[in-house]
Parts: structure tokens; C-alpha cells; sequence
């Protein structure tokens, strides 16, 4: 019974979801998205055409666009934060790297913004302990880390989804496994509205189309398996990475992801680079080797990161903007959330 409700859930989900993409070609001011990234080190390849690509390609369809910088959620399973303030400032310099426009996106960070984090007062008021318990993000960690939950990391998904309603986001690009989690601000905020008065959309999560890049073993792309491009590599770093990843000792090249995952992955990543299939590659390559493709697929990033690297650049040597962006965006928040918190107290009769 319980998989049959999650089937019907996913697929209500999904069907809106669908309905949301065809109507943003055609009213995309109706949208405002919520996105972002913790700051636990650099972006590479995978955040790249995971979510960086299609995060531009919104904010350029006219959609309002809020990219949160989440470093109080860095502490909900790690016990430091050493280097988090230069994690902060080098996703800013990936995301205008990569495209994004601070005059048409907001990017902030969570410790600066007090009032979008005092909306966890009344949120928690609306969930129960068991409701948060079966998160499956909670549940994941409750069941593999052998010791108690931390409150931040029990009360994590409250903790998104003001994110989400601070700024009254209501589409929000995300895997099939965050959907939980959009579901749980979807209540908290109907259960608000209900409760008290209008004020919070109920979010709908966009479901993405994006591939998911593999990282050079095959496995998934990830920085703690050192197996990732950054987006801040040197060329030289690129090409010394792509040397040292697995293949095999077959000869000729072809595309099997079961039996050949090095070799594949190296096919894919290319692929996603040079407008040619795996297959293409792999025929093209033929029976010259894995240091063929290897090479191919060195010079194909190289070329295809080259205007990102560039532009990466020449942000490093211009940090003080990097902090003024940074500013500009936390004090733009500020207003949204100052104002959403009104409205809030003034729904609950707290306005004294």
C-alpha cells in the first residue's frame, strides 16, 4: 500500500511538474525559482549540466531567479566549517562564470539573512516529530550514521522550505528524490495558509531533464571520490585527471556502461561537450586505445570549459566585486524576507 502511495504521489508530482514547463516559455513572469548549493567545496562538471546549465537558461527565460548559498546547512552533518568562506566566494565566482546575471539573480547566503531563518518558528509549529522522521533525507542519515540526530539536521526540510516561501518561490528544479522535500514545504505551506491566512505558494518541483554526467571511474561524479572535473581546474589539472582514470586493457572503444563503466564515462563526457554521441566517439576512436580517448576527451573539455576558465579569471583578480555581488544579494533578500515576515506576523495577529 505504502508504494502504491508513493507511485501516486510521484505521479501527481510529476504531472505537475509537466504543466509548469509548458507554461514557462509562455508566462515566465508567473515564476519565481529557488535554487542552490551548500558550500562544502568547488562545482565541477556534474553541478555544471546537473543544475548550472538549466539554472542560466531559466534565469534568461525571464523567470525570477533566487540562488541561496546554503552555509548554515553545512553544519547539519559536518562538525566544522573550516574554509566555508572560501567555498562562498568561489561558487559566486562559478555562478557568473557560468552565466548567471546578478542584475536578474539573487544570490545570498543563509547566515545573513535573519529574518528568512526566523520563519523556522512558526514552520516547526506546522510539522510533527514523525513527519520529519519520514523524510527520507533524515531517515538516510538517522540509518546510516549509527548515532543520534542533531535537531538542525532532524528540523532540515522545515529549514528548506523557508528557503523556498521566504521569497514566495514557486517552482523549485529538482531530482526525483527531492521531491519529498517539496512535498513537505507544500504542506507547511498549506497548512500556514489554512491555518492562519494566505500568504505562501504551494512550490512545485520542476523535475529536471539533465543528465547526469558520470565521474571519470564511472561512478557518480563527486568531489569526496575525487573523481570530478572542477570548473576551476587548470587545463594541465584537466589532463592530468583524465589521464590517470580507469579503463581497460580492450583495445577497441566501445560505449557499454555495465561492462565498460571507465571507458563509458569518458565516452559520455565527451559526448556532452562535442554535439556527438557516445557511439560516434567511440567509432571514431576505434581500435587506437584508451590514450586516444583519453586525449579526446582532454582536448574536448579543455575547449568546451575554455570562455568559463576565462571568464573565472578574470573574476579572481577582481574579488572585492565578488564581495559587492555577494552584498548587493544579501541585502535584496533581506527586503524580500523583512516583508514576507510581516506579512507572517501580521496573518498570525503578531504586529503589536
Amino acid at each position: 500500500m505504502a508504494k502504491i502511495n508513493e507511485s501516486n504521489t510521484f505521479l501527481a508530482q510529476k504531472k505537475m511538474s509537466d504543466e509548469v514547463k509548458a507554461d514557462l516559455a509562455i508566462h515566465p513572469e508567473k515564476y519565481t525559482m529557488l535554487t542552490g548549493d551548500r558550500p562544502t567545496g568547488r562545482l565541477h562538471l556534474g553541478h555544471f549540466f546537473g543544475t548550472l546549465k538549466s539554472r542560466v537558461e531559466l534565469q534568461d527565460a525571464g523567470i525570477r531567479t533566487r540562488i541561496i548559498i546554503a552555509d548554515y546547512q553545512v553544519i547539519t552533518d559536518r562538525d566544522t566549517t573550516d574554509n566555508i568562506a572560501d567555498n562562498v566566494l568561489n561558487l559566486v565566482i562559478d555562478y557568473l562564470a557560468c552565466g548567471i546575471d546578478p542584475e536578474k539573480t539573487i544570490i545570498f547566503t543563509h547566515s545573513s539573512i535573519p529574518a528568512l531563518n526566523q520563519l523556522m518558528l512558526p514552520f516547526l509549529s506546522l510539522v510533527t516529530e514523525s513527519e520529519l522522521l519520514r523524510n527520507p533525507t533524515v531517515k538516510a542519515e538517522k540509518d546510516a550514521s549509527g548515532h543520534p540526530l542533531t535537531g538542525l539536521l532532524l528540523t532540515y526540510p522545515v529549514h528548506q522550505a523557508c528557503d523556498i516561501l521566504f521569497c514566495k518561490g514557486n517552482i523549485v528544479p529538482v531530482g526525483k528524490d527531492q521531491l519529498p522535500h517539496i512535498e513537505q514545504t507544500r504542506q507547511i505551506a498549506r497548512r500556514f495558509n489554512e491555518r492562519y491566512a494566505h500568504v505562501f505558494p504551494e512550490p512545485v518541483g520542476l523535475l529536471t531533464d539533465s543528465v547526469e554526467i558520470p565521474g571519470l571511474d564511472g561512478r557518480k561524479m563527486s568531489k569526496s571520490y575525487g573523481n570530478a572535473i572542477s570548473l576551476g581546474a587548470t587545463e594541465e589539472e584537466t589532463a592530468k585527471l583524465i589521464k590517470k582514470s580507469k579503463t581497460d586493457s580492450e583495445r577497441l572503444i566501445t560505449y557499454d556502461p555495465e561492462a565498460r563503466p571507465g571507458v563509458s564515462a569518458l565516452l559520455t563526457t565527451a559526448s556532452l561537450m562535442c554535439d556527438k554521441t557516445e557511439e560516434e566517439i567511440a567509432a571514431e576512436i576505434g581500435d587506437a586505445g584508451s590514450g586516444a580517448l583519453k586525449a579526446f576527451v582532454t582536448e574536448t573539455v579543455n575547449s568546451y570549459l575554455a570562455p568559463i576558465r576565462e571568464r573565472r579569471r578574470e573574476l579572481e583578480r577582481d574579488l572585492p566585486y565578488i564581495h559587492d555581488v555577494l552584498a548587493e544579494g544579501n541585502r535584496r533578500a533581506t527586503d524580500i524576507a523583512e516583508t514576507t515576515l510581516n506579512e507572517v506576523r501580521e496573518a498570525m495577529g503578531m504586529i503589536y
